[in-house]
């Protein structure tokens, strides 16, 4: 899994004056929770955004005033207008206990049932899973060669070494769906058989 190193300065005073404060300077309030203390502190906006708006899941080794801690964001609150980050949640870790967290998933392969003209659709972008965070990988890459048309493919149906899914057995990841047109083509060959 993919690191990412962020700096930020320890706040003492908490509330809402402070972190109107602290927002004004172009820095986001946080929480980092899971370790001996409650830690709260302050990190600049634009390190934040390099985590959020990324497709990438990474580790992050938080530098809190020299004191370095792994963690991985838990929450992000954002302002319902303007979309500015108004605050943010990290959880540290351990090697030995095991984080949940959302992976990527990235399908791999050319699924039949394009081929044969219909749609492919990505259901769900990640996946929750549970692992130490040794085992994390950077995505969950999931094969589609054997798709054909009106077929999915299951949370179920898949497995990775390591580490645990979380998310409903039955739920879709990916599914080749039929298209107006090879609906047609399908009726048309099943009238000339007939």
């Amino acid at each position: 899994m993919q690191k990412i190193e962020l700096k930020g300065s320890k706040r003492d005073v908490i509330g809402k004056k402070a972190a109107k404060a602290i927002r004004a300077e172009d820095k986001v309030p946080a929480v980092l929770y899971g370790g001996k203390e409650v830690a709260h502190f302050a990190i600049d906006e634009k390190q934040v955004n390099k985590l959020i708006y990324t497709p990438n899941v990474y580790l992050v080794s938080l530098d809190l005033d020299g004191e370095k801690v792994d963690a991985v964001m838990q929450d992000v609150q954002f302002h319902p207008v303007s979309d500015k980050v108004l605050h943010a949640d990290f959880l540290q870790i351990s090697n030995d206990k095991p984080v949940v967290i959302e992976i990527p998933v990235t399908l791999e392969g050319f699924a039949e049932g394009v081929k044969q003209g219909g749609r492919l659709s990505l259901e769900q972008r990640k996946l929750k899973v549970k692992a130490l965070p040794a085992n994390l990988p950077d995505s969950l890459n999931v094969k589609i060669d054997h798709l054909t048309l009106g077929t999915s493919v299951q949370v179920g149906e898949l497995s990775f070494e390591n580490l645990e899914l979380l998310n409903a057995k039955n739920s879709v990841v990916a599914a080749v769906k039929l298209t107006r047109a090879a609906r047609a083509a399908q009726q048309a060959g099943g009238e000339e058989e007939a």
